[in-house]
Order: structure tokens, then C-alpha cells, then sequence
């Protein structure tokens, strides 16, 4: 049986430089990440799983833990707030792969795997300023309420603080 639904998986040190150029092609949804940006992420994530389409990446997601040494002002001002939860850093879909489903299943292997029944909140951030009106959709949809914001990049941006609960 063949599918053209992209493969789920943890993403392997290979896919680093596939994932750096999609996820800095994304920007300003996501911030820049540079090679030892990324090999620290890859090294510290609980979770990063890609989504594999005919040997291509087609999308990605990033989460960690509590207690990392994370220079992130999102980070931060969760783990501020948080003890027990899974942060997503950053979900990347490719731009020729939107609208297939994509990210819902990488947030759906997400709470698949045994971190998340550790965990008692999934969190994340989205872009207001500048707006990006396709992500809060999409975190709405999947069960996220706004839990608070702030104002990052030297007052470039403005996120809107999110949270779902895993109980």
C-alpha cells in the first residue's frame, strides 16, 4: 500500500541542514537559526520529529522540556510560569506542503509520545506583530487558549502566549 501522506519520525542528524533552510525560509513566523543553533536544539529537544515526503523534509516540529539553559525570551517567560510542560520551540511546514494535514499530525505524534503523559500543558507562541493569522487558526483548532503575551526582538514582535492542556 503507498500513501502520499508524508512519514512521521524523529528527525536524524542528516536532516539538519534540510530543516535549517526550511525553517529560516519561514521567517518572521520563526526565528533565524543558524547551524549551531540548530545542532543545540537537535541535542536538547525532547521531541523533534520531521515529516519525511519522497526523501524530502516537507515539515518539522521542535519541543522541549523544563530545565533547559535555553537563551529563548519565549522559553523563559513559560518556564517563569511553568514546571511541568512540553514547549514547542517552532512547527515548520514547507510551503508547497500547507494545508495537507501536515502540522496537526506532527502535533498529534506529538502527544503520542511518552514525554507528553508526563507533562501536564503543551505551550507554544504565535506571532501578532507581525500577524500570523494562518498559525493562531491552526493552534486554535487544535485546542489552544491564549494564556498571556509579550513583546520580543527589541519590540519587533509581539506573540501571543498559548497553552493546551494534556489531562
Amino acid at each position: 500500500m503507498t500513501t502520499d501522506f508524508p512519514q512521521l519520525r524523529s528527525a536524524e542528524a542528516s536532516d539538519l541542514p534540510e530543516v535549517m533552510v526550511m525553517n529560516n525560509a519561514a521567517i518572521p513566523a520563526v526565528t533565524v537559526l543558524d547551524r549551531d543553533e540548530l545542532e543545540w536544539l537537535f541535542e536538547a529537544s525532547d521531541v523533534f520529529l520531521v515529516a519525511e515526503d519522497h526523501g524530502y523534509v516537507a515539515g518539522f516540529v521542535i519541543v522541549l522540556g523544563p530545565g533547559r539553559d535555553y537563551g529563548s525570551d519565549n522559553y523563559r517567560w513559560f518556564s517563569e510560569r511553568y514546571d511541568d510542560f512540553l514547549y514547542v520551540d517552532r512547527i515548520v511546514i514547507g510551503k508547497r506542503n500547507r494545508g495537507r494535514g501536515i502540522g496537526q499530525a506532527l502535533y498529534g505524534h506529538v502527544l503520542d509520545q511518552p514525554e507528553a503523559s508526563q507533562a501536564s500543558v503543551l505551550l507554544a507562541e504565535v506571532n501578532t506583530r507581525p500577524r500570523n493569522d494562518q498559525s493562531l487558526k491552526f493552534h486554535d483548532e487544535f485546542g489552544f487558549v491564549v494564556v498571556g503575551e509579550q513583546t520580543t526582538e527589541g519590540g519587533s514582535k509581539q506573540v501571543a502566549m498559548l497553552e493546551r492542556s494534556l489531562h
